[in-house]
C-alpha cells in the first residue's frame, strides 16, 4: 500500500507554468486542485483545458479568485490549439481521454483520435515548445488490453516511450502513470453501491471473486504529481495499490450505510449479476513481460522502455530504489486483499461513503440494449 507520506516535489513545481488536459474530468479537476491549493507546490500559473464547456464554465467559476487558474476550452484532437496553448508551458500533465469501454466499442474510431492521435498531438505540441514534462496518466485496462480502450490507452503509453526515445539534445521527458480504479471517481461502482443501499438493496455484484486494485483520487493524484519528480524518460510508473474484494467492498458499504438509510443490514440482499463483456476478475498492472525491465521503488514500480534511447543514454537513477530484480506481475489476484475491517477503514478514511450527487442504483451495461434488440 502506497505510503501517504510522500516526498514533495517543492523544486519541480515551484514557480513554473502547468498545463493540465481533461481538466474537467476526475483526474483532470483534482490535478487543479491539489497544484491551486497545496501550499508545497506553488506554481507559478495553471492551465486547463477540456471539451466540457459548461464544466469548464463551472471549473472557471471555483478559482475565479485565483488568478494563476486559467481555463480554455480545447480539444486534444486539435493540434494547433495545443500548440498555442503549450507556448511558455514547463510541465503538462495529459489526462484527457475517452475511458468508457462500450462506448469505446461503439465508436472505435473515436477513441483512436482521441486516445491515440490525441496523445501524438500532445507530444508534437510539447516537442514543438520545448516543455521541460510531460506526465500521461494510463489505465491498468493498457495491461494484455481485451477491449478497445485498453488498446487504445496501451498505445498511447507506447507513444509517450517513443517520442522519449527518439528526441535529439534537450527535448521534454516524456513518462507514463498506470493505476487502477479510482475508488468515488465518474462511473465508478461506489455510487451505485450506495444509493442501491439507500433504497433497501439488493445490491448487484459481478462475481464474488472479483478484486481490484484502488485507491482515493487524492492518493492518486499525489503520486502522479510525484511521478513527474521521479521521471528520467519512457517509463511507465505503476503505481502500488491496496487490493479490494467487491464483495467485501459491498459488505462493508451495506454494515455503515444501512442503518444511516433506516434498514437492517441483514435485509439487503445481494444479487449476481455476472461479469460484463471482456470484463476480467482480475486486474493486471504489470504484464510478465515488463517484469524484466522493470525496478521496484517505495510508492512505484518503475517499467524501463524495451527499447532504450536512440540518440542518448539515460541513467535511470532513481532514489530508494528497493528492488533492482522484480519477479512477480502485479495482479490483485495474486495480491493479499484487505480485510472487511481494513475496507471499512478505507472507504471512511477517504471520504468515500458520502451521499453521491447522483441517485443512479441501477448497474446498467448499455451493452444489453443490443442484446435486447438482437433477441
Amino acid at each position: 500500500m502506497p505510503n501517504s507520506s510522500l516526498k514533495t516535489p517543492y523544486s519541480l513545481l515551484q514557480g513554473k507554468r502547468i498545463l493540465v488536459t481533461g481538466a474537467c474530468g476526475t483526474v483532470g479537476s483534482e490535478l487543479v486542485r491539489q497544484l491551486l491549493t497545496d501550499k508545497h507546490y506553488a506554481p507559478d500559473e495553471v492551465i486547463g483545458i477540456d471539451n466540457n464547456e459548461s464544466q469548464l464554465f463551472f471549473l472557471d467559476q471555483e478559482y475565479l479568485d485565483d488568478a494563476r487558474a486559467r481555463f480554455f476550452v480545447a480539444d486534444i484532437r486539435d493540434r494547433d490549439e495545443l500548440c498555442r496553448r503549450m507556448r511558455g508551458v514547463d510541465i503538462v500533465f495529459h489526462a484527457a481521454a475517452l475511458k468508457h469501454v462500450i462506448l469505446c466499442e461503439r465508436s472505435p474510431e473515436q477513441a483512436v483520435q482521441t486516445n491515440i492521435q490525441g496523445v501524438q498531438n500532445v507530444i508534437a505540441a510539447a516537442t514543438e515548445n520545448q516543455v521541460e514534462r510531460v506526465i500521461f496518466t494510463s489505465s491498468d485496462k493498457a495491461v494484455n488490453p481485451t477491449n478497445v480502450m485498453g488498446t487504445s490507452k496501451l498505445m498511447g503509453e507506447r507513444l509517450m516511450t517513443a517520442a522519449n526515445s527518439h528526441k535529439r539534445g534537450d527535448g521534454p521527458i516524456f513518462a507514463s502513470t498506470r493505476f487502477g480504479n479510482v475508488l468515488g471517481s465518474n462511473g465508478s461502482v461506489i455510487p451505485i453501491f450506495h444509493n442501491q443501499i439507500a433504497k433497501g438493496g439488493p445490491i448487484t455484484l459481478t462475481d464474488r471473486e472479483m478484486t481490484r486494485f484502488v485507491m482515493s483520487i487524492e492518493e492518486a493524484v499525489r503520486l502522479v504529481i510525484d511521478s513527474a519528480e521521479l521521471a528520467r524518460g519512457g517509463e511507465v510508473f505503476i503505481t502500488k495499490m491496496p487490493v479490494v474484494r467487491i464483495e467485501d467492498m459491498a459488505t462493508a458499504m451495506i454494515r455503515i450505510l444501512a442503518p444511516h438509510y433506516g434498514h437492517e443490514d441483514k435485509d439487503i440482499d445481494v444479487t449476481v449479476i455476472g461479469a460484463k463483456p471482456g470484463e476480467k476478475l482480475y486486474e493486471e498492472l504489470m504484464s510478465d513481460e515488463e517484469t524484466r525491465r522493470s525496478v521496484e521503488l517505495t510508492n512505484y514500480f518503475a517499467v524501463l522502455p524495451a527499447f532504450r534511447g536512440i540518440y542518448q543514454d539515460i541513467a535511470y537513477d532513481y532514489e530508494n530504489i528497493i528492488s533492482e530484480a522484480v519477479t512477480n506481475p502485479y495482479i490483485s489476484a495474486v495480491e493479499t486483499c484487505m480485510s472487511p475491517e481494513e475496507v471499512s477503514g478505507f472507504l471512511e478514511e477517504n471520504r468515500l461513503l458520502e451521499k453521491p450527487e447522483e441517485d443512479t442504483a441501477r448497474r446498467y451495461w448499455p451493452g444489453d440494449k443490443e442484446a435486447k434488440t438482437e433477441s
